[in-house]
């Protein structure tokens, strides 16, 4: 059995670091309560822009646009949306795992990495990492959002990648957080028919002004809209998760406290014990 003074060093240790966890805690759950009514207020509109442009490309035919024809290259470009500090749980791992286990080739990525977790662990996996914007996830803004769909649009209608992807933490409530793989452009085909049937509409889909015009501001609103959802969503999960993890390590250190107690308290008997021992077997030594 250890000694009392290890019981007791060891305790002090967990208490200080119990009381780090409750801060965190209690930080997480300030920054939850703001990003959660964010997220929930938002969306909504997210949710309706994806459907009304997917429907809405569904219904178009033979256009050759930059935007919809999906490019030659095999590359993909993928924009993964994680967060700059650990102790969340699986947060971060859940969608490096939901990266590497899409299906999509290794050397076929282009990550764009929001978030040094993710950045991290993509490169030392042997991902391609293009570019890396850490500051957008501690605050995100629709401005950022729109910069980063910019780059992205630009290399995907140059044909420098044929598909864009979208992988972050959906937020669906305070305990559940969903990891999401979402394929941006082009739209796929399945569904495509889907929509069409769902809508129950053969008629194709007029454009005024022009086609070409109509869809150079359509396309990037939608996938701005998009990454800037999916980022109001991760900086949620993020805070959710955390204070999850915060509160399951706050627990834990609660019953190593009780447990080191009961092993002091037993060490602290024994030792009185023996000391009584020691005096009667003396005492009657000497009588």
């Amino acid at each position: 059995m250890a000694s009392m003074r290890d019981i007791k060093r060891r305790k002090g240790s967990i208490q200080s670091t119990q009381q780090i966890t409750k801060a965190m805690k209690l930080v997480s759950t300030v920054k939850l309560q703001k990003a959660k009514n964010r997220a929930e207020q938002s969306k909504a509109y997210f949710n309706c822009m994806y459907e009304t442009v997917s429907s809405m490309l569904a219904k178009t035919e033979n256009l050759n646009h930059p935007y919809l024809r999906g490019g030659e290259s095999s590359k993909k470009a993928v924009i993964v949306i994680t967060s700059n500090r650990g102790l969340a749980g699986g947060y971060n791992s859940n969608i490096v795992k939901l990266v590497m286990q899409s299906g999509l080739k290794k050397e076929d990525l282009r990550v764009y990495a929001i978030g040094k977790k993710g950045k991290d662990s993509l490169h030392r996996k042997g991902y391609e990492i293009v570019e890396e914007d850490s500051d957008i996830i501690e605050e995100p803004l629709y401005v950022d959002a729109m910069a980063l769909s910019s780059r992205v649009l630009d290399s995907y209608a140059k044909g420098e990648v044929g598909e864009i992807y979208l992988a972050y933490t959906g937020f669906k409530n305070t305990v559940v957080h969903e990891p999401t793989l979402l394929k941006l452009l082009p739209i796929e085909p399945e569904k495509k028919e889907e929509k069409v049937q769902e809508k129950s509409s053969k008629a194709l889909m007029n454009f005024e002004p022009e086609d070409d015009e109509a869809l150079e501001l359509i396309i990037p609103k939608y996938v701005t809209s998009l990454i800037y959802g999916g980022l109001i969503e991760a900086v949620a999960s993020e805070n959710g998760a955390r204070m999850q993890a915060m509160d399951s390590a706050t627990s834990n250190a609660e019953e190593m406290i009780d447990h080191l107690s009961l092993m002091y308290n037993r060490a602290r008997q024994g030792s009185i014990t023996q000391e009584l021992t020691e005096i009667i077997a003396g005492a009657n030594a000497i009588s």
